[in-house]
């Protein structure tokens, strides 16, 4: 069959994974610094300025917000697959390391507390992921050492102080405009200072270390994954499941309705006197000045009410209001870090689902036996090998629904992209596939983006694995829809209902489905905004609208099926 898809390829993108993977190969420890020329060479769309000897403050943004807090203490990374990669190699003890976190990425890490930080990947497409991320970290910190070694603490503790005077002309120093530095004051907030004189003190020189790349430890890692799930929830294995690809958060809220249950106690929260923004928002939420969701707002101050000591107690409340309604929360706690939850869809409570879902009769649901597997979304090519497990290992599946974020060309944040195309560039494959979503479907929802359907994705190997030029090309084939997930989702989708693995580099059909497919992408980043990617803000509130309206649609859909299909028994 003639190929019509885009060749997304780039001669400067393919030279740098394979330098990333040829030195990775190694059994000693890789300096990040050997990888900072190819790097630059790629001309990254979110590194457009890795070359220049001004801070590329985007790049360092985007990628500090992916790697732990902890990175200014950190000298070597090392990366494995599960607990036992890292004792076979001479790591025994890191379950007893300081277990830590990054702001943007999901990724469960261990850090010594003196200068080694151990990462659990869970697919190639972790390291994909973080050495770039890594190596724009540290080119970025070594500009702005270099600009900051002459500058004393007490021009730092002046210009950090609330004289604007001296705050401008550090941001000279640094060459960046005010603006830029402001974002960092608030990207690193009480950690401000200290970080301008960590970086003044030391340059960086990191080291990464791969343990293992072989496929199967992946397998295996995956199967730790999908055991933990199994021992907990028997009944998936018997009994027929919808499977989503979401978040932790929106699916439960809009199924359970506990936000709004507890609408006063978040009322009262809001009058403090440090929450006089959300109190105002609140207001004009109640007299309609603005169009906002009110239940979006409430599950909105739900999280953050419950992140302080007073609203504790809510928390707990929560977890045994969810067990209650057949939510059952399992944690990945022996490989990688996603969290799933088992939804028995019987004992939801039919009476308190947020409005949304709510229209029409719904006593049907006490009679269903089905179950929604929900799962905090993967990374990449994780989603091929997720899925597979749950394939493999589960009832019948009903559906298959993916949510997530994506890039748009043709589109601004908050946007929801709707794909029937997916080109994607681990299998070289260009699917063509029947989403169950159109635009009608999440519309009703959605009140400050747009919504796009008919529209054609791209699922690329990493984030930061893109240029210009890929870009151009991608667009001028009619690709709008730039994202990680989709293209593994799908592998295993065909492999599903086929007897053969997934093909390579071929246009695939999936018409034909004996279940569901949807997939939905709301937008978080506009690459074609030159320097304007994630680092340069953030969806905050006003990016709930766009998850809630998807994840309406999807639990519509579901509920939908559930109807028909309880009916034709």
């Amino acid at each position: 069959m003639e190929r019509t898809v885009p060749s997304t390829a780039s001669e400067e993108i393919e030279l740098y994974l394979r330098t990333v993977y040829s030195l990775l190969r190694s059994t000693a420890e890789v300096q990040i610094r050997t990888l900072e020329e190819t790097h630059g060479s790629m001309n990254s769309s979110l590194h457009p300025y890795a070359r220049e000897e001004s801070p590329d403050i985007s790049a360092l943004i985007y990628s500090s917000l992916r790697l732990p807090d902890c990175m200014p203490a950190v000298q070597i990374v090392v990366l494995g697959q599960s607990y036992t990669v890292f004792a076979q190699h001479g790591y025994q003890d890191v379950a007893d390391w300081q277990l830590v976190s990054a702001r943007a990425r999901r990724r469960r890490c261990f850090f010594n507390g003196s200068e080694t930080l151990a990462c659990f990947i869970a697919s190639r497409s972790d390291i994909d992921d973080m050495v770039p991320a890594l190596t724009a970290y540290q080119i970025e910190w070594n500009k702005l050492h270099l600009l900051l070694q002459n500058t004393s603490s007490e021009v730092l503790t002046a210009a950090c102080s609330t004289n604007p005077k001296a705050f401008a002309e550090l941001a000279q120093v640094m060459l960046m405009a005010v603006e830029d530095l402001d974002r960092l004051r608030l990207v690193w907030d009480d950690q401000f200072l200290p970080m301008l004189r960590k970086i003044g003190e030391q340059r960086l020189n990191l080291k990464v270390r791969l343990l293992s790349g072989s496929l199967s430890e992946y397998w295996r890692a995956t199967r730790a994954w999908w055991d933990g799930i199994e021992a907990c929830s028997p009944q998936l294995l018997e009994r027929p499941v919808y499977f989503i690809s979401s978040n932790p958060h929106s699916v439960v809220n809009l199924l359970t309705g506990f936000a709004l249950q507890h609408r006063q106690e978040l009322a009262d929260y809001l009058q403090l006197d440090e929450n006089a923004n959300l109190r105002a928002e609140w207001n004009d939420i109640l007299v309609q000045n603005v169009p906002s969701s009110p239940e979006n707002f409430l599950y909105y101050v739900m999280k953050k009410f419950q992140q302080t000591p007073e609203g504790r107690y809510l928390a707990d409340a929560q977890r045994c209001y969810e067990e209650e309604c057949g939510i059952m929360r399992i944690q990945g706690e022996h490989s990688f870090d996603l969290e799933a939850q088992v939804i028995d869809l019987a004992r939801i409570p039919a009476n308190q689902l947020d409005p949304r879902l709510s229209a029409g009769d719904l006593n049907f649901l006490a009679r269903s036996n089905a179950i929604i597997l929900n799962v905090d979304y993967p990374l990449g090519l994780a989603a091929y090998n997720l899925l597979a497990k749950v394939a493999e290992h589960s009832g019948t599946i009903l559906g298959v629904y993916v949510m997530g974020k994506a890039a748009t060309l043709n589109g601004v944040r908050g946007d929801v992209m709707i794909p029937n195309v997916v080109h994607d560039e681990h299998s070289t494959n260009t699917y063509l596939f029947p989403n169950v979503f159109t635009a009608s479907d999440v519309a009703p929802y959605l009140v400050y983006g747009t919504v796009l359907d008919n529209q054609k994705a791209v699922t690329v190997l990493g984030t930061f694995l893109q240029n210009s030029r890929v870009m151009d090309v991608i667009y001028r084939e009619g690709y709008t829809d730039i994202e990680m997930e989709a293209g593994p989702y799908l592998s295993a989708v065909y492999e599903m209902y086929r007897p053969q693995r997934h093909p390579v580099n071929e246009i695939v059909n999936l018409y034909g489905l004996p279940f569901d497919i949807g997939i939905l992408h709301y937008v978080s980043d506009t690459p074609l905004s030159k320097g304007k990617n994630l680092g340069a803000g953030a969806l905050s509130y006003f990016g709930m609208d766009s998850t809630y309206a998807t994840t309406a649609a999807i639990l519509r859909r579901i509920l939908q099926k559930e109807c028909e299909r309880l009916s034709a028994q």
